[in-house]
């Protein structure tokens, strides 16, 4: 009985080893060192999302032809309309940072220049959104394939630093709203550019590396929204639907109170003061910091596949 425990968990180590591989040589871009990738958030979905390309029914590139989705099109031929919403949302400052550790997927992104308002996440619409955004809401619930949208901002010299979305589930859409409509204002995936520009869309694989700059003095607001990657077999999309109803339902937020906020919203707040013990170890001595993070992901593994 050790013995076969023992060949499950090998197993189980041999498969996140390959899954790590294969995601940190896909494409062109890639982190500075295996070991960076190997820290990263990607590392734990690497082994299902390496399912996940291999039955999806898109070309597995970073950028993807918008003709693959027509449903989208009316996103783009109403983009004059979702903007006035968006214009009396910036009015009111409704597009912002969370004010709460209540935002998992996107908490480090506050830092740089980044804001949001959600109008759905994986589950249902937002009442704030209805109530705020309603014709854009309507426009949306004619596309069954999107499991998430927001308004995200990227504020004059902001940025998002290099990284990879951890579930590749879905399929990343961008519609220009307000934007520069300057080359100065991209996102950068696998190394390619694209400079957004108003009532113009683009859609990309988020689970490749990838970094946005807005080096202008004006705002950028898209319409971000995730759309179900279409997969080749009923089984490989009732996997995909799995992981959306549960892990990504469970980063749900809130632009309001009365929002909905998903489970690992609620412990976030908590399991950051984790990270901000970290913080103050890494301010106090650089060294003791990487020493006690690094044992404590060898003490990790060791308990995961050692016998």
């Amino acid at each position: 009985m050790l013995a076969l425990f023992t060949s499950v968990e090998f197993i189980i180590l041999y498969v996140f080893i390959l899954s790590t591989l294969y995601i940190h040589f896909r494409g062109q871009a890639r982190y500075d060192s295996l070991f960076r990738q190997l820290l990263d958030h990607s590392t734990f979905m690497a082994p299902i999302n390496v399912f996940i390309y291999l039955f999806s029914k898109v070309p597995n590139q970073p950028y993807l032809d918008l003709n693959q989705f027509p449903q989208l099109k009316v996103l783009e031929e109403n983009w004059q309309t979702i903007r006035e919403e968006v214009l009396a949302l910036t009015a009111e400052s409704q597009i912002k940072a969370s004010a709460q550790y209540d935002d998992i997927g996107f908490n480090s992104f506050f830092r740089t220049g980044w804001k949001r308002f959600y109008l759905k996440w994986y589950g249902d619409y937002l009442p704030s959104a209805e109530q705020l955004c309603p014709k854009t809401v309507a426009l949306l619930k004619n596309v069954p394939e999107i499991k998430g949208a927001m308004f995200a901002l990227l504020g004059q010299h902001g940025k998002l630093v290099r990284h990879r979305d951890p579930y590749a589930g879905s399929i990343r859409y961008h519609l220009g709203i307000i934007t520069p409509n300057s080359d100065q204002c991209f996102i950068s995936v696998d190394g390619q550019h694209y400079s957004w520009r108003d009532g113009e869309a683009v859609l990309f694989d988020e689970t490749y590396l990838h970094y946005a700059q807005n080096d202008t003095d004006m705002d950028r607001v898209i319409l971000f929204c995730d759309i179900e990657r279409p997969m080749r077999t009923r089984f490989a999309t009732a996997i995909n639907h799995f992981f959306c109803n549960t892990l990504m339902a469970a980063s749900q937020t809130q632009n309001m109170p009365g929002d909905k906020v998903g489970f690992l919203n609620k412990i976030f707040k908590y399991l950051y003061q984790i990270r901000l013990v970290g913080k103050r170890l890494k301010a106090y001595n650089n060294k003791l910091y990487y020493t006690v993070k690094y044992t404590l992901f060898s003490v990790l593994f060791y308990l995961i596949f050692i016998p």
